[in-house]
């Protein structure tokens, strides 16, 4: 077992320089508010320790916050584009400025490392900058007229108040990748972050206000989901709900909003197949799987589930698997060298094992890891791994890797697509006719070949099937956020 899952020193490093990002309050209608009930203690996952408390609002608080931003969406769908394009631009310059601060409050709640934190913060005021500029660009068309004197034409316009509900593992990019969209197309924003990381949205508020947002446009809650987000979905001036968390809540929440039939965006659960093929160089299929599996310490969604390889080199895979997971540095996101954090919760630590017990007692070897204390668990790597087995059926979330090896080409598309998940995959091979025939085969919202980075600003991110509805980022995600609007006008002809 690691060393540095029991011995690491235990900072709690909470201590950005701009102190007001720090606010122990919900932000909407333009002001903060404690709430009069009881609040909920935020921890440091990597100590234990309470970092503080925001307010538990409810369904009241909710429903005053709707209410603003259906009057701050009156404000706000006025102002011309590039209106609204440079309060956006302001927010992201604010993002940029405060990033190390940021960063520190993201570690603090969430526990990624330091470094991992300043990327998410990059990324996700990159979604800012992009959506400051489509604020310009949301145009209609001109369609040709099929009547005589006529003249037609098609616009969008936005939809009015989204909700937008975002997960604990990236607490500030799926903030800014949802509520930046939304904002360029004209709407305004009720965001709940997730209960466990909610100061990394008060402090986007904090700077969101500083960039000059009219009152009631953007908004955060803070509070049990139940409350806010049953509010949210029930409320009809909600015309938007874009969420990211798992398939079962996603399903729950599409049904609550049929009855007032709002626009749903969805981005669920990933259960990503990694398939290697032996004309790669294994090194760098090696390394690429390393980072595809244990990104956020395995809680991703774009995570590298189940790693497919083909048997002429599979043994020499795991082999440099193994090794490779092995030099992986388990601690305090704080502490220098560090590269995998904490988990989020026991339960998310007894899945882990679970899935470790469920596949070595069917068969699958574990050939390192798996060994857990407090938060921590070492990262693990099964070996031979079946489809029966419930680390294949199942999105483990956290740093166990499943490994299988397989025959044929045939054989690795059809269990690379023996899921009802459809986020994303990776491909590794060399062969361009196979690169061309896999890509088309398998069914995934997205697909990586020969890299693992590819989300980002300008691409449409979200899956197929039981991983979600819709896309967002890119242009693409202005279309979530719009209705089409067909004007026909009658003209005298000559």
């Amino acid at each position: 077992m690691n060393a540095a899952v029991l011995n690491f020193p235990v900072s709690n490093a909470w201590q950005p320089a701009d102190k007001a990002l720090r606010i122990e309050k919900a932000y909407y209608d333009g002001a903060w508010h404690g709430g009069s009930g009881p609040s909920i203690a935020v921890t440091n996952p990597a100590t234990g320790a309470v970092i503080g408390h925001v307010p538990a609002l409810g369904r009241v608080e909710t429903g005053e916050a709707i209410t603003a931003a259906h009057a701050g969406f009156g404000t706000w769908r006025k102002l011309l584009p590039q209106q609204r394009a440079a309060v956006l631009r302001r927010w992201f310059e604010l993002i940029v400025d405060a990033r190390e601060d940021l960063a520190i409050i993201m570690t603090s709640e969430q526990g990624k490392p330091l470094a991992e934190a300043r990327g998410e913060i990059d990324y996700a005021a990159s979604f800012v900058e992009w959506f400051a500029e489509e604020a310009k660009r949301v145009d209609g068309e001109i369609p040709m007229s099929h009547l005589p004197g006529r003249s037609m034409r098609v616009v969008r316009e936005p939809i009015g108040v989204v909700a937008c509900v975002t997960p604990w593992n990236f607490p500030c990019a799926m903030i800014t990748r949802k509520a930046a969209a939304a904002l360029a197309a004209g709407c305004s924003v009720v965001v709940r972050p997730a209960s466990e990381t909610p100061f990394s949205a008060i402090a986007l508020a904090v700077l969101a206000e500083r960039a000059g947002f009219p009152r009631g446009v953007f908004n955060v809650l803070t509070g049990p989901s139940r409350e806010i987000v049953g509010e949210m979905t029930r409320n009809p001036l909600v015309r938007g709900l874009s969420f990211t968390g798992s398939t079962a809540v996603g399903k729950e929440l599409a049904r609550d909003c049929a009855g007032t039939l709002k626009r749903v965006s969805m981005e669920l659960g990933g259960h990503a197949p990694f398939l290697v093929f032996d004309d790669v160089d294994l090194d760098r299929a090696v390394a690429a799987a390393v980072d595809a599996k244990f990104q956020t310490t395995g809680q991703d969604c774009l995570a590298a589930n189940r790693i497919l390889v083909q048997r002429s080199i599979y043994d020499a895979f795991l082999t440099r698997f193994v090794a490779a997971t092995e030099a992986l540095r388990i601690g305090n996101g704080f502490d220098a060298g560090v590269t995998l954090g904490p988990l989020m919760h026991d339960r998310a630590i007894q899945k882990c094992l679970d899935h470790i017990t469920n596949a070595t007692s069917a068969g699958a070897r574990l050939l390192t890891g798996g060994e857990a204390s407090g938060l921590f668990i070492t990262p693990a790597v099964l070996a031979d791994v079946r489809p029966d087995m419930a680390i294949f059926r199942e999105e483990t979330f956290g740093p166990v890797a499943a490994v299988m090896p397989f025959d044929s080409e045939d054989e690795a598309i059809a269990l690379a697509n023996d899921t009802e998940y459809g986020l994303s995959a990776y491909l590794f091979t060399q062969d361009h006719d196979r690169i061309c025939r896999v890509s088309g085969a398998i069914r995934t919202g997205m697909l990586a070949v020969n890299c693992v980075k590819m989300t980002g600003h300008p691409i449409p991110f979200g899956g197929v099937r039981d991983s979600g509805l819709g896309r967002e980022g890119g242009r693409h995600a202005i279309s979530e956020f719009t209705d089409l609007k067909y004007v026909c006008a009658a003209f005298r002809t000559a």
